[in-house]
């Protein structure tokens, strides 16, 4: 059952609603962390929730370290805060590194050859370079070790986990690697119960209301942990009671008025992602349609009245970008405002609106 004024209520906490935030930086260290497997739709997931977005901005802001991706949580690539990065991987990751040591075993990698691994990324990337991951791992095959297979994969992630290497700027379309503390300026030193604190702080104020299994979920740490994480935070909390579950968060997300406009968000938003039951913002009867055949590729999302009502595509060319809208119930005022709503990603990119259609 879809729950809307839920839905509306995350639209604001969310800042998707209201947004406060001037810099790409604000927006990553209010959420706290966000989803960022697919780069080019992380990219608006931050430029959804900034007052004047622009890919460029974003992209400026990555260049310069203000923000980084890594793999802090749930073996899934985040954007997180640059001062963030090491005690929210050092806090999150170790159940994710221990789930892959049996993965590591089968693969033969062995300690060895993973510290080796480690000392040829640290000579290769010293002093804030960055490398694709082709280039570094041919560094690890001159060096002896085989990276055929999912060996190379493991062997970065492996030091990702271990707050080693992040991902570095795009060069073009290519991912590169780096050093975590050459990119991660100004580290805070937080771990224990200052650290899991700091994370549901941040977790319930912006994506509130949410569950204990919502934390647990989003941070891959157990529900022990979100329940003492809930009795540090340090932040006023209220709670609110919906179906038989108690969800936590800010009294001024629980005074937000209500929103019924039009939303556009990335695939693999926070909106949707956030949280461990969707059922309260995607009628389930439609959840195939954001992730089709269940293949983990989650589509860009139209949210109108706190509930996900249809998908967007969009198609980038040199001069302009075209746009899909697919509503889960064909509604042709809707199909207006989506259309409208247009311009707001097209402003984003720099570049006009060229053809709009509906596949309703």
């Amino acid at each position: 059952m879809t729950h809307p004024q839920l839905g509306q209520q995350r639209l604001f906490s969310q800042r998707v609603s209201r947004q406060l935030c001037t810099t790409p930086a604000e927006v990553v260290r209010w959420m706290g962390a966000m989803q960022a497997q697919d780069y080019g739709q992380s990219l608006w997931a931050i430029g959804a929730r900034m007052q004047s977005p622009a890919v460029d901005t974003v992209e400026k802001a990555i260049a310069a370290g203000d923000i980084l991706r890594t793999w802090p949580m749930r073996g899934t690539i985040h954007w997180v805060p640059a001062e963030d990065a090491r005690w929210m991987v050092n806090l999150c990751a170790g159940r994710v590194a221990n789930a892959h040591a049996r993965r590591l075993k089968q693969l033969e990698l062995s300690e060895d050859d993973l510290a080796r691994c480690g000392d040829i990324f640290v000579e290769a990337l010293s002093g804030k370079h960055c490398q694709s991951r082709g280039d570094l791992l041919q560094q690890v095959e001159d060096a002896g070790i085989s990276m055929a297979g999912q060996r190379g994969y493991h062997a970065l992630t492996y030091h990702a986990h271990r707050a080693l290497l992040c991902i570095g700027p795009m060069q073009g379309k290519q991912q590169t690697f780096a050093l975590l503390d050459d990119w991660a300026s100004n580290p805070r030193d937080l771990s224990g119960d200052a650290a899991l604190a700091e994370l549901a702080n941040r977790f319930f104020v912006s994506h509130g209301p949410a569950t204990e299994y919502d934390f647990a979920r989003w941070t891959g740490l157990t529900v022990t942990d979100s329940r003492r994480a809930i009795e540090l935070t340090t932040v006023p909390l209220i709670t609110q009671e919906i179906d038989g579950a108690t969800h936590w968060l800010t009294e001024e997300t629980a005074d937000s008025a209500g929103d019924s406009q039009v939303y556009l968000l990335a695939g693999f938003d926070e909106f949707l992602l956030g949280y461990k039951d969707r059922d309260p913002v995607l009628p389930p009867e439609h959840a195939n349609k954001i992730v089709p055949g269940n293949n983990g590729m989650f589509k860009p999302i139209i949210v109108v009245d706190g509930v996900v009502v249809g998908t967007w595509q969009r198609k980038l060319k040199k001069k302009a970008v075209d746009f899909t809208f697919d509503l889960f119930v064909p509604d042709s005022k809707l199909a207006k405002q989506a259309s409208e709503q247009a311009s707001t990603y097209a402003d984003f990119m720099g570049l006009p609106i060229g053809k709009i259609e509906d596949s309703s």
